[in-house]
């Protein structure tokens, strides 16, 4: 069976109930999957119900209720098949989306999950979409959400784009007139929100020698174009409001000072996907920015917000889920700002640092990804983070780079192993990854971590180059 039969049968299924329970994630790509499946539902004339969880574990599994609804996992569930067994659900009334590894159990769960065909590529929100649709052709609209999730989920950060299944379905919604696929646009974050400048000087994916982290470098180099960078109101634009000749001289000029810098020019470019039915200059407006709105929700506790705004509510709940982006940005900068002053410690093949609990779990991982790239980019960063709610127990968050990524560094297989050695469990992507572990295992933990890493570069033949 492909993936769509497999789609198609999970839409078989869950239509033939009255009542749904959907339990998800509460990133991106969890909010998206869940916003997918609820609307598709709902219209459907299906009454769906939803749970979100930081994370599917003996503790968060009390709150999947003990009900006759039909419960549908999302972003989660495909490797913790045991704990649904030990819960007591039934074949027949459980259905797994997701993009994770499956775990064997006794029970054989009805599970559309597109690593089953060989689609590494692809988040569960793309999976939901595709459920979605052969619900109802008609539900093409909601691809918007699943080009989030995958964006999200950094689905399109190592290629510069989305690919395989997911870009089809970016592609569908374009087709529809609901995506607008811009094929090599500038590959920055905050196209659509940020003063140019301070776009390009945030962003290290090229790193750009007096741009990247020099926000008045940044200004003086575009300064030096000659392009008008401020409207007749002395508001500043953003590169999505610049005219066609002025994007290209920017993008020549860049490539410019990276070819000077005996760097390459590849990553300057990416394929960007915006909503033209969203305000300009929001962060709707954008499949980056709006995942970031939706995870600071989602990692607030807010993720019911994040899920109305993907069904369509544009008052109270984007106002609520705009001041949560502020919040969640200051806190960000805050935790940045501790990282760089406090300082990491470097083991051979990785850098770390423990930050007590100063910090909520949930934005740990963000700021180890934007203290990166300020510190040494060849290795990935460990940072360890208290639970206040389980003294015994420690998260831990992991970042690196493509480039990394590219030398056979895979943070996934890492965590998974380091942490299962100590009675933990980890699990996430190769370029950003998370485990929770025992307090007194700290030490241990982050020396076989680094031990991993080490031969993960040593089977590449990279290891101490």
């Amino acid at each position: 069976m492909s993936l769509c039969d497999d789609a198609r049968s999970a839409a078989r299924e869950v239509l033939s109930h009255d009542e749904v329970t959907i339990v998800s994630h509460i990133d991106a790509d969890g909010i998206a999957s869940e916003a997918i499946l609820s609307e598709a539902l709902s219209r459907a004339g299906i009454r769906p119900r939803s749970v979100y969880v930081r994370q599917l574990e003996p503790m968060t599994m009390r709150q999947v209720p003990q009900d006759d609804t039909f419960k549908v996992f999302c972003d989660l569930g495909a490797g913790q098949q045991n704990l649904l067994v030990e819960r007591g659900l039934r074949e027949d009334e459980v259905l797994i989306v997701d993009h994770h590894v499956s775990q064997p159990a006794e029970r054989s769960y009805l599970q559309v999950n597109c690593l089953h065909h060989g689609f590494s590529k692809m988040s569960a929100a793309g999976v939901a979409y595709l459920v979605a649709r052969e619900m109802d052709p008609g539900n093409v609209d909601l691809s918007r959400l699943a080009v989030v999730g995958n964006v999200g989920d950094m689905m399109a950060r190592e290629d510069c784009g989305l690919v395989g299944p997911a870009r089809e379905i970016a592609l569908e919604g374009a087709a529809a007139g609901c995506i607008e696929v811009i094929s090599r646009d500038l590959n920055c974050y905050g196209t659509s929100t940020r003063p140019l400048h301070v776009c390009l000087a945030y962003n290290d994916d090229p790193y750009i020698a007096g741009i990247t982290n020099n926000v008045n470098g940044a200004l003086r180099f575009l300064q030096k174009l000659g392009i008008e960078l401020q409207t007749p109101d002395k508001r500043w634009r953003v590169w999505e409001e610049l005219l066609p000749e002025d994007k290209r001289l920017v993008t020549s000029s860049l490539v410019q000072q990276l070819i000077s810098c005996g760097e390459r020019a590849d990553r300057l470019f990416s394929e960007s996907y915006l909503f033209p039915g969203e305000v300009a200059r929001t962060p709707l407006r954008n499949a980056q920015e709006f995942a970031t709105l939706l995870n600071a929700c989602g990692r607030w506790t807010r993720p019911s917000v994040a899920s109305a705004i993907c069904r369509g509510d544009r008052g109270p709940a984007f106002r609520e889920a705009e001041h949560m982006l502020n919040n969640h940005r200051a806190v960000i900068r805050e935790l940045l700002e501790y990282i760089l002053d406090t300082g990491v410690e470097e083991l051979s093949h990785l850098q770390w640092i423990h930050v007590g609990n100063r910090y909520p779990d949930t934005i740990v991982g963000i700021g180890a990804g934007m203290a990166l790239s300020r510190l040494n980019m060849d290795k990935p960063i460990l940072v360890m983070v208290e639970q206040p709610e389980d003294p015994c127990l420690t998260k831990v968050s992991m970042r690196t780079t493509e480039r990394a990524v590219g030398r056979g560094i895979d943070l996934q297989q890492a965590l998974t192993t380091a942490s299962a050695e100590v009675g933990g469990a980890g699990g996430g992507h190769r370029i950003a990854a998370g485990a929770f572990i025992p307090k007194e295992s700290e030490e241990y933990f982050v020396k076989r971590v680094n031990q991993i890493i080490a031969g993960q570069l040593c089977a590449e033949g990279q290891g101490h180059r």
